[in-house]
């Protein structure tokens, strides 16, 4: 068990690191060099304990079953995406735009980057592969609406694309999403549980075969103690990030796509391995989940950290972002009406990511 949470020591260490020496670490007018240096260490060790956290909340899930397994999962990663929003939105000059760019660059990142990949490499491995098509309906027939009323009606329902919603209209959309998500959890737990679950392969034997010592408390203790470095390190992180778009006037969707990262990655790599064993309804649950997971749940949660801080935040899209986004929901819902999936829809799918990150650095 020890040799196996030895990060938790670099995750531990590092944290006492910036709490003796935060200045010298992180000056007010710092290197180029140094800067990337800094950021590269706080966003391998944020990485590896989002990851440990990930994995200790499947633990969890494990013994606690259904429907609190889910939850508790769904809850530990949602988390980390919510606490890396707020930190870097609470720091330094107000970002309005940096939720939106972070939700988008998320749902690119997954729908289009994770799913391509998972696509690609199960079908060169086993050409084409199965899954449970309801269930992925299910979760597209969510993701589509709370995508087009949280990210794509903002930008027709105001003056301007930078303006922000009116109170009303942020109080409608955190409330019905919250709503629609927590009727889909319960229907996905216990009345629709049948939807999401392959006929080959049961939700446990995905997991990795656990010693005696990793009991429910064991996990949950790992996971708190994951958590904390997360807390803490993100807010350090927020310091280069926002240097880089302030300062040195790097594009601001670069700081989206910087926190979407670190919340795509833990859950993604493990669908993209769950594809490549021939999972794919496990990919499947885990990549169209964290998306759901993401406007269903973090916008709200944005929403209310705007109105306690009084930071306003913009969530409408617009230009080319709006049609790669339009884009990505068409060609989800092409390639998960089929029960069986291809290496060329991965292609495809991996196209259109590589598209948003040029656009990125070429608008």
């Amino acid at each position: 068990m020890l040799r196996e949470e030895r990060f938790l020591v670099v995750s531990l260490g590092t944290c006492v690191i910036f709490m003796l020496a935060p200045e010298s670490l992180l000056p007010a007018a710092p290197s180029i060099l140094w800067l990337a240096i800094v950021f590269a260490w706080l966003f391998l060790v944020i990485l590896g304990s989002a990851v440990s956290v990930v994995r200790h909340a499947e633990h969890l899930a494990h013994h606690l079953g259904e429907p609190r397994g889910t939850l508790v999962l769904t809850l530990a990663v949602t988390s980390i995406e919510i606490m890396s929003i707020a930190a870097v939105m609470l720091h330094g000059a107000n970002n309005p735009t940096l939720a939106r760019d972070t939700l988008f660059s998320v749902a690119m990142i997954v729908l289009n980057g994770m799913v391509g990949v998972a696509l690609l490499l199960g079908g060169l491995r086993h050409r084409e592969q199965s899954y449970n098509l309801q269930g992925a309906n299910a979760y597209l027939g969510l993701i589509i609406p709370l995508g087009v009323l949280g990210m794509v009606l903002p930008t027709f329902d105001q003056d301007a694309v930078d303006a922000t919603l009116r109170v009303s209209h942020q109080w409608f959309l955190a409330v019905s999403a919250l709503l629609l998500y927590a009727v889909f959890l319960v229907l996905q737990t216990r009345g629709l549980r049948g939807y999401f679950i392959s006929g080959k392969t049961a939700s446990h034997d995905d997991l990795p075969e656990r010693t005696a010592g990793h009991g429910p408390r064991v996990a949950a203790c790992f996971l708190v103690a994951y958590l904390i470095p997360v807390v803490f390190l993100v807010d350090k992180l927020a310091v280069p990030v926002d240097y880089v778009v302030e300062t040195l006037g790097a594009p601001a969707l670069l700081g989206g796509l910087a926190m979407a990262v670190l919340m795509a990655m833990p859950e993604g790599m493990g669908a993209i391995r769950a594809a490549n064993r021939n999972e794919l309804q496990r990919a499947v649950n885990v990549l169209l989940g964290s998306v759901l997971s993401t406007i269903g749940l973090t916008i709200p949660a944005v929403l209310i950290i705007s109105w306690v801080t009084d930071h306003p935040v913009t969530l409408g899209i617009g230009g080319s972002d709006l049609v790669l986004f339009l884009l990505t929901l068409v060609l989800s819902i092409m390639t998960f009406t089929s029960p069986r999936t291809h290496l060329l829809q991965g292609a495809v799918h991996l196209l259109v990511f590589a598209y948003f990150v040029f656009l990125i650095f070429a608008p």
